[in-house]
């Protein structure tokens, strides 16, 4: 038997073992936005770390940032002619927001069926300990075939704010031939998935102000311009009829798709039946010329995220609000870069905003678009794997998110990433009732082990 065949045996008699890990680790509530969860950060960074050394790994790190801290740890027995991988993770999760809306407790992961629930099962610390069962089972079955390094952060789901910092003053600590990342997930459980491309991001928060206080709308209102209708006004006419965004110069860098791309895009599963299932709204909507799929991972978008003014409350209120706001976001695609795009909002609000109000405009985060070559050693070895456990070629596709690590590593320590996962859309990520998929968690464990051993 074949050591990587003994490694996959060994996965498989472990199961149990390494589904306790995962409870392990979902049962520390690990948000990163609350700062009442923080001690919990700190557990969850002390269970990562001291799993890495349990694994053999030396040089193991909790690593201090501007906020939550990143593990390291690395294996580099292997030889120097091996190459290295790092292999990126995240350990916090999103708020579990409305509770009452779970069906068994968010911290607490149980199994019913194939599938467990719990926070963070899916995004991602399922992702991340089978990475970890992967290179448990390599190590008791022969050793490492590759030399390894652990990036596993702390602060992804509110935006990996301090991650960029963090990679570019430890560019030497962090090199490696490739980057594992399993944050991506899949389309379907028979569906193997590479994502070869990310859209970038810029959030911007857009303020409108009109009189100095609020108003009596009696008294005032035909009168003075309403900033929550000023705003309203400024918001529908960044769109043409057709969903084109009309900010002046907004697609002048768009990277167009090849039409091998748009033939591949084609063939996924993620019809307009698709998007119909998984939204619930009654018809899509977008530019016509493009088809679903190709709008929401290879076309740049201008989303309004949320919108602020006046009264609230319940009951009624006959104000003329002072202030108006609107939190506004813009995926991009390569070529473009966020300040190109907060430049091309701040000159269509100076042709287009009303000389009675007044605006500011804030750039509040953003993130680079990302594209990795098909072709490349690492997405060549992860799609091997997928063909021996799942017995079919992966699809590749573009993702309509943005991953800040990803963009980073290229940036700062031109390492490119493979990303992938065993994740799926019906997983309920970010929701209540969060679930992973165990068959499918499980191939993902023996695909990983393919992938070390093919790269």
């Amino acid at each position: 038997m074949s050591t990587v065949q003994q490694a996959v045996e060994y996965a498989r008699k472990n199961q149990d073992k390494f589904l306790d890990d995962l409870k392990a680790i979902v049962a520390i509530p690990s948000i990163s936005t609350t700062p009442e969860n923080k001690s919990d950060m700190d557990r969850a960074a002390e269970w990562m770390a001291s799993r890495l050394r349990n694994l053999g790994m030396n040089n193991v790190q909790i690593m201090p940032t501007g906020g939550p801290p990143v593990v390291y740890g690395e294996w580099l027995d292997a030889g120097k002619n091996r190459p290295t991988v790092m292999v990126y993770g995240h350990y916090d999760v999103q708020p579990v927001d409305p509770l009452d809306l779970w069906d068994t407790p968010p911290f607490e992961a149980i199994t019913r069926g194939d599938n467990m629930f719990g926070r963070g099962t899916s995004d991602m610390k399922g992702q991340v300990v089978a990475s970890l069962s992967a290179v448990e089972s390599i190590i008791n079955t022969g050793g490492l075939p590759v030399n390894l390094k652990w990036l596993l952060e702390g602060e992804e789901e509110i935006g990996s704010e301090h991650l960029g910092e963090f990679i570019q003053k430890h560019k030497e600590l962090l090199k490696a031939d490739v980057c594992l990342n399993p944050d991506a997930g899949m389309i379907s459980a028979d569906l193997p998935t590479i994502t070869y491309g990310l859209r970038g991001l810029i959030y911007m928060e857009l303020r409108i102000y009109g009189p100095s206080r609020d108003l009596h709308s009696g008294l005032f209102g035909g009168t003075v311009h309403n900033p929550a209708q000023a705003i309203i006004e400024l918001i529908a006419g960044m769109h043409d009829k057709n969903g084109t965004i009309t900010l002046p110069g907004f697609y002048a860098n768009v990277r167009k798709l090849s039409d091998q791309e748009r033939k591949d895009m084609a063939q996924l599963p993620t019809n307009e039946k698709f998007f119909l299932e998984q939204t619930g709204v009654p018809a899509l909507w977008g530019e016509p010329e493009f088809i679903p799929i190709e709008r929401t991972s290879g076309r740049p978008t201008l989303e309004v995220n949320g919108l602020l003014s006046g009264f609230t409350g319940e009951g009624s209120k006959t104000v003329l609000p002072a202030w108006a706001m609107a939190k506004i976001s813009c995926r991009l695609v390569p070529d473009q870069t966020p300040m190109e795009i907060f430049k091309c909002m701040q000159a269509y609000l100076e042709a287009n905003a009303p000389r009675d109000i007044r605006w500011e405009l804030k750039n509040l985060h953003t993130a680079g678009a990302a594209i990795t070559d098909i072709k490349s050693a690492g997405v060549q070895a992860m799609s091997k794997a997928f063909e021996t456990v799942w017995g079919k070629r992966p699809l590749f596709k573009r993702e309509g998110g943005s991953i800040g690590v990803v963009v980073q590593l290229q940036e700062y320590v031109g390492v490119e990433s493979v990303l992938t996962g065993f994740g799926l859309p019906e997983d309920n990520v970010h929701s209540p009732n969060e679930k992973l998929h165990l068959p499918t968690w499980r191939r993902g464990i023996e695909a990983l082990i393919h992938f070390f051993h093919n790269f």
